[in-house]
């Protein structure tokens, strides 16, 4: 009988459990009439001097610290009992495939090392339905929990020799995953919503950048600590180890995704109008296929500056700069709530004062005609930067819900199997 899950060694391939060892043969040199001897049934006598079967566990690596139980049982008709607790430390192919959620199946095979099946022949002492589901001295509060244990009788010869009989017993083990998902599964799942979260910061400041950066040097702290808890071998790796490469990976991803777009939308002044085939796929159909009727909000509203500047350019009765002056100064006056100007002088005279004022007045006309040009540019590239964000987005919330979906889902399955 199973009685504890000491530990599992998934680097070395190594099994160690604790087991009560049940062994009944007949000795028929040992047999006696109660009636002779006071009715005496059974003795205890020292296991060095009686004969003892050979048999042994194939799958032992290791000597375990069992305690030593120097005596058997010998009953008066010749059945001799070998009872002890025994540390087995036994090899065991473990497949991590499915940690935390992975159950494991061990062999231990007991079966004579020198009789063959004509002196030594193995039998159950209890049926297999009653060995199968014996939980009755299983420690049940460790990490990993007993699910059943098979038995198998087998008959095998060694290269054509004398047959030989051995006992086969499968220790079905899961593990209980509730301390894994705990400390390795839900900070990461915290720092992905998190990640999602940063999205709704405006793509058009570096503080969306900064968090980004902050999420990723954090999940690769994070990463080191959990290190030494994955289990590591040699011929494969388990599913949570990807898990959380692909993680890294759309971290790195999110925040490729947001230097981007803060390049698309930094105000620079030689940036060039945006292209009409962008304007068309961007800001008319993929609205559309975002379901964004709304385009204005966009937009950032115009600073007065820009007001006053398409006002004088749209006023008819604006100044007209030329070589020798102003046409209509009065109207001009009007228009632009200047202080009234003297009396124009007489055809063809300039004056220096009026020629200056009229070339300052050009020179702040262009300023802000120009100015009002790269407001329009960023603005345009402000919005498409803003429909970008929004489809990317999007595009990187359904991979990562697929992504958690199906890892769930099979983790699930894995759990209640």
């Amino acid at each position: 009988m199973v009685y504890a899950i000491l530990s599992v060694d998934e680097k070395n391939q190594v099994l160690t459990t604790y087991i009560w060892y049940r062994q009944h043969w007949i000795d028929e040199f040992l047999r006696w009439n109660p009636e002779d001897f006071d009715n005496i049934t059974q003795m205890s006598l020292p296991t060095q001097s009686i004969w003892v079967p050979d048999i042994l566990i194939n799958e032992f690596v290791d000597v375990g610290k069992s305690p030593d139980i120097p005596y058997v049982y010998v009953r008066y008709h010749g059945e001799v009992q070998n009872l002890k607790p025994i540390q087995v430390v036994t090899a065991c192919s473990l497949d991590i495939y499915n940690f935390p959620f992975d159950v494991q199946n061990c062999s231990l095979t007991f079966t004579s090392w020198l009789h063959n099946i004509r002196d030594i022949n193995i039998s159950l002492w209890r049926q297999p339905e009653l060995v199968k589901f014996d939980k009755s001295v299983f420690m049940n509060q460790g990490e990993w929990e007993l699910l059943y244990v098979l038995s198998q009788f087998r008959e095998f010869s060694v290269e054509g020799s004398d047959s030989y009989a051995e006992m086969k017993f499968y220790v079905v083990i899961r593990r209980r995953p509730l301390f894994y998902a705990v400390s390795l599964l839900l900070p990461s799942i915290f720092l992905m919503v998190m990640d999602i979260v940063g999205f709704y910061l405006p793509p058009d400041s570096g503080e969306r950048v900064s968090f980004k950066i902050t999420l990723l040097l954090g999940y690769s702290v994070f990463l080191i600590i959990v290190s030494d808890t994955l289990p590591a071998t040699a011929i494969g790796t388990p599913l949570i180890g990807i898990y959380f490469v692909v993680c890294m990976a759309l971290l790195v991803i999110s925040l490729t995704e947001t230097i981007l777009i803060v390049r698309l939308v930094h105000k620079q002044d030689l940036q060039p109008h945006v292209p009409d085939w962008v304007k068309h796929l961007v800001l008319e159909r993929a609205t559309i296929l975002l379901c964004i009727r709304d385009r204005k909000k966009f937009y950032p509203s115009r600073t007065q500056s820009s007001d006053i500047s398409q006002h004088l350019e749209n006023n008819d009765s604006t100044a007209k700069l030329n070589h020798y002056g102003c046409e209509n100064l009065r109207e001009y006056e009007r228009v632009a709530g200047a202080r009234p100007l003297p009396a124009p002088p007489a055809q063809g005279e300039s004056s220096p004062v009026v020629v200056s004022i009229l070339q300052e007045i050009f020179a702040i006309r262009q300023f802000l005609e120009k100015r009002d040009e790269f407001r329009d540019i960023a603005r345009e590239w402000l919005q498409v930067g803003y429909v970008l964000d929004v489809l990317l987005f999007r595009v990187y919330l359904v991979a990562v819900l697929a992504y958690s979906i199906t890892l769930g889902t099979l983790w699930s399955v894995w759990q209640y199997a």
